[in-house]
């Protein structure tokens, strides 16, 4: 008689994420310890944050005060979401969708940014009609050197803008989509079945977003020089570094858990560990970038030394006019 053993999974490692209740009920003393210090990230990022807009609300010229809060709280919203999820796995989902939602307006509120910290629309077009727009840059055409340059003209800065717009509107649109369908067991993100709704939307979702971040590095790459006075090439790494660590970072992980690399423990299945992996990492990242994009905003919003320049030359040439007369 073959008296061969076999090993019973656990049935934690094939259910659902487990509830708030059961996680708090198998702590140890380093999970208390782990959980107490990321609870203490998020919450003081989001009091930075907060701290931050107060400054803003002040200090800031009023046209820039909206839009350099939306991409200011793109490290805290994220950090203090992923804080949600990790005590509240089951909602993962809608946490990681809020997330993506507002970073979506964020890489539109950074386009706007740059064009405000020019003067705007019309300064922009008035500075750069003696130039042209290089669009062989990334995500899109970085390996198309020989693409022409484009006039810089009311129609191609719309275009741009519509570009960076789209992805704020319609990855609302999906993820209420997403929602809809995951109430009727439709959405499922480990279906990864031809016949299921994620296998369709996310891909979809991932071509807005390499259509999106297209225009905000040709107007970048545009106004790099002319910005650097403001800090635009550190505050644009932190930019596309939360888009790295929010979208990429997390992507790669859920794959891995999967595929079943990373291995269950429960009440965690192997999947729902790979999202709480994901979600703790995520707080102590964001937490860093939030500190670090303080320093870079936190300034005195004068006009760039190059207007002034342009000024005080227009209005010299218009005194030596009058005296000459």
């Amino acid at each position: 008689m073959d008296n061969t053993s076999f090993t019973v999974p656990d049935p934690s490692c094939r259910s659902e994420p487990p509830l708030a209740i059961d996680i708090i009920k198998n702590f140890g003393m380093f999970d208390i310890i782990l959980y107490s210090l990321l609870t203490f990230m998020a919450t003081l990022s989001m009091l930075v944050f907060i701290e931050e807009c107060v400054y803003i609300y002040r200090k800031v010229p009023a046209h820039k005060k909206s839009i350099i809060i939306w991409v200011n709280g793109a490290a805290p919203v994220i950090g203090t979401m992923s804080c949600l999820g990790m005590w509240i796995p089951r909602a993962i989902m809608f946490t990681d969708m809020f997330s993506a939602c507002y970073f979506a307006i964020v890489v539109f509120k950074f386009l706007v940014m740059m064009l405000e910290e020019v003067g705007g629309d019309e300064a922009f077009l008035r500075q750069g009609g003696r130039r042209k727009l290089r669009i062989s840059t990334g995500p899109c055409c970085c390996c198309c050197p020989c693409l022409p340059q484009v006039d810089i003209t009311r129609r191609s800065l719309f275009l741009l803008k519509l570009g960076s717009f789209q992805f704020a509107l319609l990855k609302a649109v999906f993820t209420i989509l997403s929602i809809v369908l995951s109430t009727n067991g439709t959405f499922d993100l480990n279906d990864l079945a031809i016949t299921g709704a994620a296998i369709w939307i996310n891909p979809f979702v991932g071509i807005l977003t390499i259509i999106a971040l297209w225009p905000v590095a040709i107007i970048f790459i545009h106004l790099r020089n002319t910005l650097r006075a403001i800090k635009i090439i550190p505050k644009y790494a932190m930019y596309q570094l939360v888009l790295i660590l929010s979208q990429l970072q997390t992507a790669i992980i859920n794959i891995l858990a999967l595929n079943g690399t990373i291995a269950c423990t429960p009440p965690f299945s192997s999947t729902a560990r790979g999202y709480m992996m994901s979600q703790q990492l995520l707080i102590m990242e964001m937490f860093l970038i939030t500190m670090i994009t303080r320093l870079m905003y936190r300034r005195t919003y004068d006009p760039l030394p190059t207007e002034e320049l342009s000024n005080e030359n227009e209005n010299s040439r218009m005194i030596n006019m009058s005296q000459s007369a």
